[in-house]
């Protein structure tokens, strides 16, 4: 990948999740954190385990251990009933909780995971390796155990944050091959029948399966197999579709030809703000954090993010607040897309011109400029 294209993505694995959610849930009436826990579910005919806590992991018990058989062995074990629709719906809503603080490319990634393109987010966080300590401490706190992998791709920090040693993982630029080689097959995210195939030739690494020919594989185990080494070392993009919890105000461009210059994607911004502005008025509300995506035509997406003190729809400030963030925009092969949406609003009430307002002459005020958003424990809506 050449250097100029390399995009960071975050992983989150959520080991604990769907027992972690629930005594979030339970509060003072959660069960005491060394009380064995698994959550139960119908498996076709059978009812086994679905989620185990960490004691219940060191009694030996695994999702797929049919029930009968976990209470013979330990009679003392709490089961209770699983909720998958609540576990994914709640993933959901943590999803948005880091998309207004982090990044604006957030997705779930079910069933135990988030994901995040922050290229270039991490230096309002104060660097990747302080972002990632603070994505896992603030969850820690919150009661919900995380590991954290950042890299080149969704695919290695995706197997970096489940199978690697560290609960933290940083990968810098360019390193993603070393770093994902000597991990497990059962990191890229293929079926369990193409797992198992591989096992019964002896390939158990995805290094040793990176060097094999390509056209046997596929004849064997069909297309899976390239798709996700190449996903994972970052030949092939995986597009991140963004959380969105509602409809917020966003305007978008297609392109037949795709656009590269700058000044043209200047000439598009000035074209999407005004109705979007528009758009904010009919609902009497400001934009606090705008979002511009672009869309490549390669299947990447470039993400711009500024945000204000107070809410804004003045169409210029706006546009300037976007414009002067143009050069950090890599348009590679061309932008088929934009898309504006205002992230964050809130109701505005339109204040009286001032000497101190930038847009009418005077000095502009620090409350205008670009802000960092704080950081607070994840909330409570997330249960």
């Amino acid at each position: 990948m050449p250097k100029g294209d390399w995009h960071r993505v975050v992983s989150l694995y959520l080991p604990l999740w769907p027992t972690d959610r629930l005594r979030k849930r339970l509060g003072t009436d959660a069960p005491a954190p060394d009380c064995a826990l698994v959550l139960a579910g119908r498996e076709r005919r059978r009812r086994v385990v679905l989620s185990v806590d960490l004691a219940a992991r060191r009694l030996g018990l695994r999702p797929g251990t049919p029930v009968a058989k976990a209470q013979a062995l330990h009679p003392d074990l709490l089961i209770m009933d699983a909720d998958p629709d609540g576990d994914r719906a709640g993933l959901e809503r943590l999803a948005l909780w880091f998309q207004h603080r982090i990044a604006p490319i957030v997705a779930p990634d079910p069933p135990d995971g988030i994901v995040l393109d922050t290229t270039g987010a991490d230096h309002l966080h104060g660097g990747e390796s302080i972002m990632l300590e603070s994505m896992v401490t603030r969850l820690k706190e919150s009661g919900i155990t995380a590991r954290a992998a950042i890299a080149d791709t969704w695919g290695a920090a995706h197997a970096l944050a489940r199978y690697g040693r560290e609960r933290i993982t940083l990968v810098p630029p360019g390193e993603t091959a070393a770093a994902i080689a000597d991990l497990p097959i059962e990191a890229l995210r293929m079926p369990a029948d193409i797992i198992e195939g591989f096992h019964g030739l002896g390939v158990s690494r995805i290094g040793p399966l990176a060097g094999m020919p390509r056209a046997p594989l596929a004849l064997r185990f069909g297309p899976d197999v390239a798709r996700r080494l190449d996903q994972a070392f970052g030949r092939q993009a995986e597009a991140i579709v963004p959380v969105r919890l509602q409809a917020p105000v966003q305007v978008s461009r297609n392109f037949a030809e795709p656009i590269s210059a700058a000044e043209t994607i200047a000439r598009y911004i000035t074209k999407l703000v005004p109705p979007l502005c528009a758009g904010l008025e009919e609902r009497e509300q400001g934009v606090r954090r705008l979002d511009l995506l672009l869309h490549r035509v390669d299947s990447r997406t470039e993400a711009v993010r500024v945000a204000t003190a107070l809410p804004v729809r003045d169409v210029r400030r706006l546009t300037r607040l976007l414009c002067d963030r143009i050069e950090t925009i890599d348009p590679g092969f061309g932008i088929e897309r934009m898309v504006l949406t205002a992230s964050l609003a809130a109701p505005h009430a339109p204040a009286a011109p001032s000497r101190a307002d930038p847009d009418h002459g005077g000095a502009a005020r620090p409350s205008a400029g670009l802000f960092h958003l704080a950081w607070h424990p994840p909330p409570d809506q997330m249960r």
